[in-house]
């Protein structure tokens, strides 16, 4: 019998996957059994697992058809937590949670802004799933919003009660920074090189990399620099067209999704987020962690939250290139301090969110040890 179940449907490369694997390996650390439910065994972070979470494949093609198989699972097994992340995902773990009976505690987790997500949804079944949030969201004994902007949205589409919780991502751990020291292996990365800007995100409209790619484009004109877009999804081909028409194509890269994108962090001069709407915006801290200085859109929601309102990173205007040109230009010429944005970052550490999430647990005994690190400390600390 495990403590923990977390229901994914596969573990495709976005950053809610990467968060709940962050999760699964936290609450392992800390001596709980647990279980990775996974409705489709495949995506670029299957071979991220850690050797103590128990891999649990449903072997279905679709969230619909596990459900039978989820709810024998819950009946079978019964973990004292069901947790869930990705709309979908979380409708079908509460059906299955009324389905299967028994005292499973499950609790679902909203990463994204849903009205704006669904504004730009490419089904119509997306489209529908604010609609359904007030009547289904109800029936999980808790539900956590990665950022306040998250939570305050859910309330605007109807959702409203006590079992509503803000938790930030577990994004800080000792794997990402010892990800952060492996070598890259590509030629902008060496010594004497122009400095390299940086977005990582699914190719798509949430992302708007073409504003980040117009505001490269006007900086570039006063000073050497280069573009690295990393990441695939269904906008490459108006991305690539977009870097031919400004004439940048020999200063831009778009190499497709990377298994290890913090190093390419590590040694970027800036990072950039340019997305229209967020859930809460992970490269931002990813970055900070290395003490990588960032640069982001106020877009809702989760980045002003980070950047404590542009503290710790300059925020411009959704869709303004003009800004965001200046805003690099600026932190190009003002690096902040490495250091300080570190120890911003260790506010969105693994313990932290763990710590808050085990308060939501039905535990009855304190966890084993498996001698987890302890509270992770910015490096050069």
């Amino acid at each position: 019998m495990s403590e923990i179940a977390i229901f994914l449907k596969d573990l495709d490369g976005g950053g809610a996957e990467r968060v709940m694997l962050n999760l699964a390996e936290g609450f392992a650390w800390q001596g709980m059994d647990v279980d990775l439910v996974l409705v489709t065994p495949e995506g670029p972070y299957l071979s991220q697992i850690s050797p103590q979470i128990n891999a649990v494949n449903l072997n279905r093609k679709s969230l619909l058809r596990s459900l039978p198989d989820l709810v024998g699972y819950l009946k079978r097994e019964r973990p004292k937590v069901l947790l869930s992340a990705l709309e979908d995902t979380n409708l079908v773990a509460l059906w299955a949670k009324s389905l299967a009976g028994g005292c499973t505690r499950t609790i679902v987790t909203v990463h994204n802004t849903l009205s704006r997500e669904s504004r730009h949804a490419p089904n119509l079944k997306r489209k529908f799933v604010p609609y359904l949030i007030p009547w289904v969201y109800p029936i999980a004994d808790a539900v956590v919003c990665v950022s306040r902007g998250v939570a305050k949205d859910l309330n605007q589409l109807g959702l409203r009660g006590e079992n509503i919780h803000v938790i930030y991502n577990p994004i800080v751990t000792p794997p990402l920074q010892a990800k952060q020291e492996e070598s890259i292996d590509h030629p902008w990365f060496s010594p004497g090189e122009p400095p390299v800007i940086l977005g990582v995100g699914r190719l798509n409209k949430q992302k708007d990399f073409p504003t980040l790619i117009r505001a490269f484009a006007k900086v570039r004109e006063n000073q050497s620099m280069r573009l690295m877009l990393l990441g695939e999804g269904e906008e490459r081909s108006h991305l690539e067209s977009l870097v031919r028409e400004l004439g940048i194509a020999a200063d831009v890269a778009l190499p497709g999704f990377v298994a290890n994108p913090y190093a390419y962090m590590a040694r970027s001069a800036l990072l950039v987020l340019s997305s229209a709407w967020e859930g809460f915006g992970n490269v931002l801290v990813e970055a900070m962690s290395a003490g990588t200085p960032v640069v982001s859109t106020n877009c809702e929601s989760g980045p002003a939250e980070i950047l404590a309102e542009g503290t710790y990173g300059k925020l411009v205007p959704v869709g303004d290139s003009e800004a965001m040109a200046t805003a690099i230009a600026q932190t190009l010429a003002e690096v902040p301090d490495g250091q300080v944005l570190q120890t911003r970052a260790a506010v969105f550490s693994a313990e932290n969110a763990i710590a808050q999430y085990r308060q939501l647990f039905p535990m009855d005994s304190p966890a084993r040890s498996h001698d987890s690190p302890n509270l992770i400390q910015p490096r050069g600390q």
